[in-house]
């Protein structure tokens, strides 16, 4: 089931251009442009601002390790879109969509991510993170087979990494899903999860 992303917002975001600006600044430290200016994601952001002494300090984790981590911005962009397709999350997949497209996804790709068929994507690395995130998601675990060949691509850092980024978009899927927030204009018209 898909959530719609039309309905009326269950609370009303906050207007972003109350950012403080030591969060604006953390913002502008995103890689890449996708999830900047026209594509920002202002409505989850101004949902997330009712809780200003949490978001500051998850604002600082999330981009400092999207900038860190050793997952590639392609692969981190892999696994958030097919976090959005495990959670029925219009809002992630359709502003990912826009950074996906930034760093290199294909038409087929995008496809494999909605399907969770892996075989299109030519990267073993990618691959194996799609199934780590599927295996987490739908198993809250690594299976023993999934654990041994992931183990042969990828290192431990890897491994840390793609936990710690599935779980931050557990928290940005169920906000936008649990909260109905409402796509901006901008990002409206991208092709979602079940329109390709």
């Amino acid at each position: 089931m898909t959530i719609r992303c039309d309905t009326q917002a269950r609370i009303a975001p906050i207007d972003v251009e109350h950012l403080r600006p030591e969060w604006a600044a953390i913002l502008d430290r995103i890689p890449g442009d996708g999830l900047k200016g026209e594509g920002a994601p202002r409505n989850v952001l101004g949902t997330l601002m009712h809780s200003p002494e949490t978001l500051g300090s998850f604002l600082d984790y999330w981009v400092t390790s999207k900038s860190k981590m050793s997952l590639s911005v392609r692969e981190q962009e892999l696994v958030i879109l097919r976090m959005g397709v495990l959670y029925r999350s219009e809002y992630v997949w359709k502003h990912h969509f826009k950074v996906g497209r930034e760093f290199g996804v294909t038409d087929a790709e995008f496809d494999a991510v909605r399907e969770g068929v892996y075989d299109a994507l030519p990267s073993e690395r990618e691959r194996a993170f799609l199934e780590i995130t599927d295996a987490l998601v739908n198993e809250r675990d690594l299976p023993s087979d999934l654990w041994e060949r992931a183990r042969k691509i990828l290192d431990r850092c890897d491994f840390v990494d793609v936990i710690s980024l599935v779980s931050q978009y557990v928290r940005f899927a169920l906000t936008n899903v649990c909260f109905r927030v409402e796509l901006e204009p901008q990002v409206a018209g991208i092709p979602g999860i079940d329109e390709y």
